[in-house]
């Protein structure tokens, strides 16, 4: 396949997945989770089992203020089983509940489940919007530290050229991931850092794949005539690599996704639109942009 011949395409391809992505975040916004906004979280034993819809069914008929001050149902409060001491149990997040709010969510678990009474209710306590601002600001950081890292570490090993383009690369995959979010109206909690985070690390793998190949080849062929050639070798070269790498991936997380119900829905969903999206990055983008870079520096010297 001719990969840097075709480069605009790939280009326009991205410029406009990035325009459609900006119309979502723009006209539907992010749809934060109580662990950036603040809320209310309650640890619950429910007697004789549970299943996510069921809970789910009976905070549909709970209403509470949002902080907007409107009346919300909580059917769509962050739902999570865990294993605790007495079995299985559940974690609910909601909007902050006030005491009477959350009197009133206790009082329709106790009528779905009889035998529910003050023993089963493990912890509840109110999440500020100050921790929110913490985790954001630890992700952020966490993300600034990881692309330093990587791009002193790419710099050394090949080039600064290479490191440039592989940023952008992950620059298009954690947009993607965010946009995913918007698009689907995903809550933005705790998985939300790690799915980000974890694309990053995947995308970056299958680069320095393909970049290392690139540089392999260039000692054999350093011409500029020939750096077409030797761009889409390598590419063509690595590419089985990176699509069998990519499916058996996409595997994994399609069963989290489609068998692992709504607990990990908010962390499969991503993950699986970030790997595949790290792919096309991978193989369509990066390369073609170093070899542009490439390009203008040779001109630039010449």
């Amino acid at each position: 396949m001719d990969f840097i011949g075709k480069r605009r395409l790939w280009f326009i391809i991205a410029l406009c997945i990035i325009a459609l992505g900006c119309a979502f975040l723009i006209f539907r916004g992010l749809n934060f989770g109580i662990d950036f906004t603040g809320g209310t979280r309650l640890m619950l034993n429910l007697p004789g089992g549970f299943t996510t819809s069921q809970v789910r069914d009976v905070l549909s008929k709970v209403e509470a203020t949002d902080a907007s001050d409107r009346t919300v149902t909580l059917e769509n409060s962050y739902i999570q089983k865990v294993i605790g001491a007495g079995g299985e149990e559940v974690v609910i997040r909601t909007v902050t509940l006030t005491e009477d709010e959350r009197a009133k969510l206790l009082t329709a678990i106790a009528v779905e489940w009889p035998e529910f009474s003050e023993k089963d209710i493990r912890n509840v306590e109110n999440v500020g919007p100050v921790v929110g601002g913490e985790l954001l600001r630890n992700a952020l950081l966490a993300l600034l530290l990881a692309s330093v890292g990587m791009v002193i570490y790419i710099s050394f090993r090949f080039q600064l050229k290479f490191a440039v383009a592989a940023m952008a690369a992950l620059l298009f995959d954690a947009f993607v991931v965010i946009a995913a979010f918007s698009v689907f109206k995903l809550e933005l909690n705790s998985p939300f850092v790690a799915s980000v985070l974890t694309i990053v690390g995947y995308s970056i793998n299958d680069t320095i794949v393909i970049f290392d190949r690139i540089r392999e080849n260039l000692k054999y062929n350093p011409g500029l005539k020939a750096l077409p050639e030797t761009v889409n070798l390598s590419i063509n070269q690595s590419l089985r690599r990176s699509i069998n790498t990519s499916l058996t991936t996409l595997l994994v997380v399609g069963v989290l996704l489609f068998a692992g119900g709504d607990t990990l829905k908010p962390f499969a969903l991503p993950l699986f639109i970030g790997i595949i999206s790290g792919t096309f990055s991978s193989i369509f983008l990066a390369s073609p942009l170093w070899y542009v870079l490439k390009i203008r520096e040779r001109k630039a010297r010449a």
